[in-house]
């Protein structure tokens, strides 16, 4: 699995930080794995004032919006843009990449090319990480999670050592700066204002690994971060947001 916006909450972090697998973290005993499905709620957003009323509405609004964005970008390239399924879950999944816990916060899976959302997160993104949410922190942590997408249908999508998940955490944040960027053109919202993409900085800042580690540990080690410090985040994210160009998001020099 890629990881997402966040590191993920304090039992992946747990395990990242002990070297331990958080699948055994995990109780599945107690509560059983369960497919992430659809809430048949979800049906009744249909419009912005749904958005602008209902958390859930408004995720499927950015959902839409980012992917209009990447499909209208991928065809100015001549290119095809696959959209990637949407699984919105609660507590357990069970995606191609494994069982997963909604502990882990939001996720891509290359495997089975979909997104996993447990809405639950953006909740635990202010309570947890101390960030101060907003709409377009949603916006930012949800582009970022398909700016993976985007890596993986462009051969970008790297794994491996430490610094190359940096590198590809970074780059998926400055994919969302530049939909950021481009989303009234998707006509699914209007212009982000300065304070929307406050909101999406200071999420982009709250889930650096340098914040959660001196707040999970009480000290920083660089050389275990997978996912850049809070600065780095801002910064690239700030790229892309800048630029509303994906040709400026190359991390290979981090």
């Amino acid at each position: 699995m890629v990881g997402g916006g966040a590191v993920g909450l304090i039992v992946l972090i747990a395990a990242l930080l002990l070297g331990v697998d958080p699948t055994g973290l995990i109780d599945t005993t107690s509560q059983p794995p369960i497919e992430g499905v659809q809430s048949e709620s979800l049906k009744e957003c249909r419009t912005g004032a749904d958005a602008n009323k209902r958390a859930d509405c408004r995720v499927v609004g950015f959902v839409d919006s980012v992917q209009k964005y990447w499909d209208d970008e991928f065809n100015r390239r001549a290119a095809t843009y696959t959209p990637a399924t949407t699984v919105i879950f609660s507590q357990y999944v069970q995606a191609a990449c494994g069982t997963a816990s909604g502990a882990m916060g939001p996720f891509y899976c290359p495997t089975d090319q979909k997104v996993y959302l447990d809405l639950s997160f953006f909740n635990d993104l202010e309570k947890n990480f101390g960030a101060k949410g907003g709409p377009f922190a949603v916006g930012y942590v949800i582009a970022h999670e398909y700016g993976h997408h985007v890596q993986h249908s462009l051969g970008l999508l790297s794994q491996g050592s430490n610094r190359a998940s940096v590198r590809t955490e970074l780059q998926a944040d400055c994919f969302a700066g530049v939909w950021a960027k481009n989303a009234a053109a998707t006509g699914y919202l209007v212009p982000p204002t300065d304070a929307e993409i406050a909101q999406a900085l200071d999420a982009a800042a709250a889930v650096g690994d340098d914040r959660i580690q001196q707040q999970t540990q009480g000290r920083v080690t660089p050389e275990s971060w997978t996912h850049g410090s809070s600065a780095q985040r801002q910064q690239w994210f700030k790229v892309g947001y800048t630029s509303g160009n994906m040709d400026r998001c190359d991390t290979s020099g981090v």
